[in-house]
Parts: structure tokens; C-alpha cells; sequence
């Protein structure tokens, strides 16, 4: 080994030295003897070079983004800046954002602390009083209301913003000419022109109020118009006529809701709707069908969603129904016709009349395959078959379905073809007690759909009046109870199913009314 004076001095620069005295090479410039990662650290160098230059771009490109998420509060100070600028150049506010109201808001809404931005707004209103008092100078009525509103929206003393709003009324008083105004609308009451356009009194009245809200003439000349649309509402009301009656109340509500002439026309409004509805659920309980179907759709002409009229059609439409399949039970199809229109006009989705326009078919099917004249003994023939037929069926269980094969359906063929046979005769008379046994039955089991059937079949066997009216109370008391039961858990619409129901059956049982007015009460509380 050479001393170390002899060797190349390149690969040596102030090296340390070991114990022994010999030393540590740094660097070797010679190629041969360059370390072997010498290539992996030069594509570091390049990689973190490119590093740097990617995070330069991303700074420039999103040096916006970047200074509103990290520095907010100098976003609201340029914010600040540029609403005293606005408000400086009179542009108070602007619905594209630069105006001086919507910049200062959004400065307190980046940062709600700065007080800066909440005086900014206080100034605001302030510049609106006075532009709002410049405008009134000018009689630029539009501009003046404009500036005040944004004066009160600022939360402006409210003071300030009364007097300049009484300055405002005066000053459009004076130019709109209150006299003439009141003059004009003495003369529309004079001849009976109280409202119905522009030039009625009762709006002539209402633009001098709005201009000076205690003027006394006008107040006065509005008080007698409303008494003279309520004197009207009240005869309305004496002739039944319900819809002029409430077109006037709502009239004389809209021009001055205080009169001391409208809570006793309301209130003689009120009762005679519930006259209306008595006298509508009497006439249906009688079989004047047609005459409840007028008052309720009077009801609806006060009211086009009120549940008790619109209920009460839906009964009309099944009493129809009722009497559609009677007359087809007899024959008698045109009759059976009307009435189904009648039904269908009122309910075409109701249950019972889709039932009912199903039986009146089955009714004239039946006709027509017995209409053709028949020797003795083949009517005879026919007729002791559907007699067994309709006991067989009895025997069944099936009074009314299925259509076609029922024990009702067999025996009005049966009576179709031979009214006056003993045996026809001795058929319904049995079958009218099973149609009985079948009603309690139904009863018993609280199948009150099935109970219904029977008692239809009861109805159409010719039970007599006394019998088939117990029955139906009977049978509406049970719906009562059911629906009462709902109501208890909450269940409105099944409630108001099972009123439905009972109302249908016998609308004069006891209970329904006061059932209906706490389901009504019930569901005004699940409203709110």
C-alpha cells in the first residue's frame, strides 16, 4: 500500500482520519469508481423538480378557491370594499347580487363576526330613508314605496319608517286627488254600484283609506256599502239561497273584516248550513233523493270540499242504486235505467252502483231468456227447476252470490216466469226467513258486509217496512260502534269509512251526527 502522500490526491479532500491513521475516501471523481446509485439519485432530483413545478400550477390555477377557503376574512374585506362603493354610487341594491345590500350580506355571511359589514347594512337603510324622502319630493310614488321597503327589510328604525311612510300617503293623497275619489264613490253607492270593478263604491272607498286610513267620509261611506251587502246576504239566506249568501259575507270580509254587522250574518250563515244538512239527511232517510241531492250540492257551492256533502252524494248515488235494482227485480228496465243514470251522474266509482248495474243486467238477461211465449207445461218445467235450483243454493248459503246462481237470482226468474205460482210463492216465503237468519248471522260475526247482502235480499223479498227499518238501525248502530272503535285508535279513515257506512244504511239513526262532528273535530286536530 503506498503512503498516503503518494496517492491521488483527487480522491481525498481533507478526509477524516481512523485510528490507525489512514483515511476515509468522500468521493471518487474517477468514472470507474462512482458509487452504483448515482443514476437512482439524479431521477429523484428530476421527479421532485416536476413535483414542485405540478404544486406551482395547482397554486396559480386555484389561487381564487384557495384564498376564500383559507383566508375568509380577506374575501370580506374586498367584500366590504366594494358594497362602500356601491352604496357610495347610490346602487343601494341590485337583484345580480352588486348592489351595496347583497355585498355587505355576503361579507357578515363569510364572516359573521366583522362588525364592519353589519354597520355597512345599517347604512344602508339609512341611504334608503333618504332616497325613499327624494323620491316622495319628486312624486316618484314607485321608486319611494321601493326604498322604503328596503329601509323596513333592514330593520330601519320603525319610527323613521312611519314618518316617512305618512309623508309618503300624504304626498300621493294630494296628487290622486282624495276628493274626487271620495266624490266619485258616493255616487256608486248613491246608485247602487258597490263593488264589480275599479269604479264600485266599496273599491273607491279602499283607495282613499289606503291613501289617508282615518278619513272619516270614507269610513263611514264604506260601513253603510258593507251593511247594505250583508241586509242582502241575510234575505238571501231567508230564501235559501245559500251561495249568494256566502258570496256576500266573503265580500263584505275582504273590504273590512271587523264590521259590526258580519259575525251575526256568519253566524246565521253557519245555522242555516246545518238546517241544510238535516234537511238533506230527512229527505234521504224519506226517499226524496232528488231533493238531498240538491241540498247538498248547494253545500258544496259554500264549500266544494266539505266531507258531509260530498258523503252525502255517495249515499244518494246507493239509495239510487237501491231503487235501481227494485224496478229491475220487477222488470221493469227503463225505470231501472233512469235510476242508474242517476247514480252513476252522482257516484260512477261507488261500489254499490257498479253492483247495481251488474244485477240489472243479470235482471234483463234473465227477461229476455223467459220473454218468449212457452207451452203451459214447459213453464211449469222451467219453473219447478229454478225453484230447486234456488234451494239448492239456499241450502248453500248463497242468498245473493255468485251472480247468476244465487237462490235470490233463481227465484225472481222463477217469479218472472210465473208471478202467481204457489210454489213460487211458498219459495219466497221460506227464503225471506233464511234471508233473516242470514242478517244475524252476519251480525253475530261482525261480517256487516254480508249482513248487508241479506238485508237487501229482505228488501227485495218484500219484507215489510216496520221489520226492514229495525234492521237498518240495527245494522247502523253496529257501523256507529265500529267506528267509534277507529276513532278511539286513531284510524280516521276507517272512522269516517264506518260513518259512511251507517249514514248509507239509515241516516237517522241516533249518534250519527254527534259521531260526525267529533270525527270532524278529530281530524281538524290532525291538521295542525
Amino acid at each position: 500500500m503506498n503512503p498516503p502522500s503518494q496517492r491521488d490526491p483527487g480522491r481525498y479532500r481533507q478526509e477524516p482520519t481512523l485510528g490507525d491513521g489512514s483515511r476515509v475516501p468522500l468521493y471518487d471523481h474517477r468514472p470507474d469508481r462512482r458509487p452504483a446509485g448515482d443514476g437512482q439519485v439524479r431521477r429523484w432530483r428530476w421527479w421532485l423538480l416536476a413535483g414542485l413545478a405540478l404544486l406551482a400550477v395547482l397554486v396559480i390555477v386555484f389561487r381564487g378557491m384557495l384564498a376564500d377557503r383559507l383566508m375568509p376574512q380577506t374575501r370580506a374585506q374586498a367584500l366590504i370594499g366594494q358594497a362602500a362603493q356601491a352604496l357610495a354610487e347610490g346602487r343601494l341594491t341590485d337583484a345580480d347580487g352588486s348592489g351595496a345590500r347583497e355585498l355587505y350580506e355576503a361579507a357578515v355571511a363569510i364572516d359573521p363576526d366583522r362588525p364592519e359589514a353589519r354597520a355597512g347594512l345599517a347604512r344602508v337603510a339609512d341611504a334608503a330613508l333618504v332616497m325613499a324622502r327624494g323620491a316622495i319630493a319628486q312624486d316618484r310614488f314607485a321608486d319611494a314605496h321601493a326604498a322604503l321597503r328596503l329601509a323596513r327589510e333592514l330593520a330601519v328604525p320603525r319610527a323613521d319608517a312611519d314618518a316617512v311612510a305618512d309623508l309618503l300617503r300624504e304626498r300621493e293623497a294630494a296628487h290622486a286627488g282624495i276628493d274626487g275619489l271620495l266624490a266619485r264613490a258616493e255616487a256608486s253607492s248613491m246608485d247602487g254600484r258597490l263593488h264589480g270593478g275599479e269604479n264600485a263604491a266599496l273599491p273607491l272607498y279602499a283607495r282613499v283609506l289606503a291613501l289617508q286610513p282615518g278619513h272619516p267620509d270614507a269610513l263611514r261611506g264604506r260601513e253603510d256599502a258593507i251593511g247594505v251587502v250583508l241586509d242582502g246576504a241575510r234575505d238571501a239566506l231567508r230564501r235559501g239561497e245559500v251561495a249568494d249568501a256566502a258570496s256576500a259575507i266573503a265580500l263584505a270580509r275582504q273590504f273590512d273584516a271587523g264590521h259590526v254587522d258580519l259575525p251575526d250574518t256568519q253566524a246565521r250563515l253557519v245555522e242555516e248550513l246545518e238546517a241544510l244538512r238535516r234537511r238533506a239527511d230527512a229527505d234521504l232517510s224519506r226517499g226524496r233523493i232528488e231533493q238531498a241531492v240538491a241540498a247538498w250540492q248547494m253545500l258544496l257551492q259554500y264549500d266544494a270540499n266539505d266531507g258531509d256533502a260530498l258523503a252525502g252524494l255517495q249515499r244518494a248515488a246507493e239509495a239510487h242504486a237501491a231503487r235501481a235494482r227494485r224496478h229491475a227485480a220487477d222488470f221493469r228496465f227503463a225505470e231501472a235505467d233512469a235510476a242508474l243514470r242517476e247514480a252513476q251522474a252522482l257516484a260512477p266509482d261507488n261500489g254499490g252502483v257498479r253492483a247495481a248495474v251488474a244485477q240489472v243486467e243479470r235482471s234483463r238477461r234473465a227477461h229476455r231468456s223467459t220473454g218468449a211465449p212457452m207451452p203451459t207445461a214447459e213453464r211449469a218445467r222451467r219453473v219447478e227447476a229454478l225453484l230447486q235450483q234456488a234451494s239448492a243454493a239456499e241450502a248453500r248459503g248463497d242468498l245473493l252470490t255468485p251472480p247468476g246462481d244465487s237462490a235470490y237470482d233463481k227465484l225472481r226468474a222463477a217469479q218472472a216466469l210465473a208471478p202467481g205460482d204457489a210454489g213460487v210463492r211458498r219459495a219466497v216465503g221460506r227464503l225471506l226467513p233464511t234471508a233473516r237468519a242470514c242478517f244475524e248471522s252476519g251480525l253475530s260475526a261482525n261480517d256487516l258486509g254480508r249482513a248487508r247482502g241479506c238485508l237487501d235480499v229482505r228488501e227485495a223479498l218484500g219484507e215489510d217496512d216496520a221489520n226492514l227499518s229495525q234492521a237498518r238501525r240495527r245494522l247502523a248502530q253496529r257501523w256507529l260502534a265500529i267506528g267509534d272503535e277507529r276513532l278511539a285508535g286513531g284510524q280516521l279513515q276507517s272512522a269516517r269509512a264506518a260513518l259512511e257506512a251507517a249514514q248509507a244504511i239509515d241516516p237517522a239513526t241516533p249518534g250519527i251526527d254527534p259521531f260526525a262532528e267529533r270525527l270532524r273535530t278529530a281530524a281538524g286536530n290532525a291538521q295542525r
